[in-house]
């Protein structure tokens, strides 16, 4: 990526400032997480534990504005759940080179 066309992607100010309660409470989830799910391990996502992110991105959603068993809210899990389906078609995309796929709604 050049220079002018990091410039179309403001992380800090198009995300971060925008966001930084959310994306505390994301990088929560994911510690909460790899210690349930990875104990004792540096963080990583584990994609063979976490391969069905449409359908728990709606469970989870269903439950929005609660808390979950293990205190973490819902909307969080929604947002990270969200941000992996996402990560998971760009790098599709890349593989497959269908980077300009429209819906066809």
């Amino acid at each position: 990526m050049n220079a002018k066309e990091r410039k179309n992607h403001p992380v800090y100010s198009g995300v971060v400032k925008y966001f930084p309660d959310a994306l505390m409470a994301v990088a929560n989830l994911s510690f909460v997480a790899n210690e349930q799910h990875n104990p004792g391990t540096e963080m990583h996502w584990d994609r063979s534990k976490s391969g069905d992110e449409g359908d728990a991105l709606m469970r989870h959603l269903i439950q929005a504005g609660t808390m979950d068993d293990d205190g973490i809210r819902h909307s969080a899990k929604v947002a990270w759940r969200g941000l992996a389906l996402l990560q998971k078609e760009i790098e599709n995309d890349r593989k497959t080179g269908n980077r300009n796929k429209k819906s066809n709604n």
